[in-house]
C-alpha cells in the first residue's frame, strides 16, 4: 500500500511538472507584425527596440511577420491570420495596417508604429487618453510640410512652381496642404496638386508633372506612394526634378531629400510600448506620442543623377549625407 501511494505521488508531481512547463511555454508572449511594403529594415528596427530592452526572440518573445507586398487588399486576410494566432499584441506598420487590425479585433491591444492622424482616423480618442484597444505614435505634424518647400526653394535657385503629390483620402492631407499654401504664399511659389489614387498611376502622375512645367517635386504621407517609393524615385530622378520627401525610406530607395521623423526611431520606440503592455498597461491609458526629432537627409547620389549642386548652406545642415 506504501508503494502504491508513494507512486501515485510520483505520478501526481510529474503530472504537475509537465503542466507548469507547458504553461511557462506558453507564457513566451507572441507580437504579431502587421507591414504593408517592403519593411524589412523597419521589422529589424522594432526587434532592435526588443532587444535593447532584454528581449529575446525564441526565448522570452516571438515575434510573427506579416507583409503585404504593397497589395492593400491583403491585410484583411493577414490580420485575420494574426488574430487567429492568438497573438498577444500587434504591432502595425502605418495607417492602413492599424485600420485593418482595429476592423479585426477590439480586444487585442495594437500599437501603432507610426500613424498619421489617429484621432482624425478614428482609432484613439484623444493622444493623452486613447480609450480603445489602439495606442502608439503619431507623426501629425503638418508643419513639416511648409517646412520641406521652404528647402526646396533653397536648394532649386529661383523655384517658381513645385508638385505636391498626395493622396486626398489620407488622414491630414488637408492640413498639410494647408500648411504648404501658406509657405507657398511666403515664396511666391505656384503649385500644382496631383492626387494620387491608386498605385498604378505614377507614370501618369509624372506625365502631368512635367505638362505642368513643374521645377521640383514634394511628397506628402500617402499609402499608395509609400508602396511606390522606387517607382517614384526613379522618375524623379529621370524626369531630373529634385525632389523632397516625406519619408526618409524614399531616400534610401534613391530619392534627392527627406526632411521629417526617422521612421526606423519610430519602429523602435514601439518596442516600449509592448513592453509596457506586456508588463500589465492597458492601450487606453498609455499616451501616443508625438516626435519631437526631426531629419535631414541628402543624397548626393542623386542630386549627380539630375545634374544638381546643393548649396554649401543646406548642405552642412544635413543630419546625414549619403555619397
Amino acid at each position: 500500500m506504501k508503494n502504491i501511494l508513494c507512486l501515485v505521488l510520483i505520478i501526481v508531481f510529474l503530472a504537475v511538472g509537465v503542466t507548469a512547463d507547458a504553461q511557462q511555454a506558453a507564457r513566451i508572449p507572441l507580437i504579431g507584425r502587421l507591414g504593408v511594403s517592403a519593411n524589412g529594415p523597419r521589422s529589424e528596427a522594432f526587434r532592435q527596440g526588443l532587444r535593447e530592452l532584454g528581449y529575446v526572440e525564441g526565448k522570452n518573445i516571438v515575434v510573427d511577420d506579416r507583409d503585404a507586398g504593397g497589395k492593400f487588399e491583403r491585410l484583411p486576410a493577414l490580420t485575420a491570420e494574426i488574430v487567429r494566432l492568438r497573438v498577444d499584441i500587434i504591432v502595425t506598420a502605418g495607417e492602413i495596417a492599424t485600420r485593418a487590425a482595429k476592423a479585426a479585433t477590439s480586444t487585442i491591444p495594437i500599437v501603432m508604429a507610426n500613424d498619421n492622424d489617429p484621432v482624425t482616423s478614428g482609432f484613439i480618442a484623444s493622444l493623452a487618453r486613447p480609450g480603445g484597444n489602439i495606442t502608439g505614435l503619431s507623426v501629425f505634424a503638418p508643419e513639416l510640410s511648409g517646412k520641406r518647400l521652404e528647402i526646396l526653394r533653397e536648394v532649386v535657385g529661383k523655384l517658381s512652381r513645385a508638385a505636391v503629390l498626395g493622396t486626398s483620402t489620407s488622414p491630414g492631407y488637408a492640413q498639410m496642404s494647408k500648411e504648404i499654401d501658406l509657405a507657398a504664399k511666403t515664396f511666391g511659389v505656384k503649385l500644382q496638386y496631383i492626387d494620387v489614387l491608386d498605385s498604378k498611376d505614377i507614370e501618369t502622375v509624372f506625365r502631368a508633372t512635367s505638362k505642368g512645367r513643374a521645377q521640383a517635386v514634394l511628397t506628402l504621407p500617402s499609402p499608395i506612394l509609400n508602396s511606390q517609393r522606387a517607382q517614384i524615385t526613379d522618375l524623379a530622378v529621370k524626369n531630373r526634378f529634385p525632389a523632397i520627401y516625406h519619408s526618409n525610406q524614399f531616400v534610401a530607395a534613391g530619392g534627392l531629400m527627406f526632411y521629417g521623423v526617422n521612421l526606423f526611431d519610430l519602429d523602435r520606440c514601439a518596442a516600449t510600448y509592448v513592453d509596457k503592455i506586456l508588463k500589465g498597461r492597458t492601450p487606453a491609458d498609455l499616451p501616443v506620442e508625438q516626435p519631437m526629432k526631426f531629419e535631414f537627409i541628402i543624397n548626393l547620389k542623386a542630386a549627380k543623377q539630375i545634374g544638381l549642386t546643393i548649396p554649401p548652406n543646406v548642405l552642412v545642415r544635413a543630419n546625414k549625407v549619403i555619397k
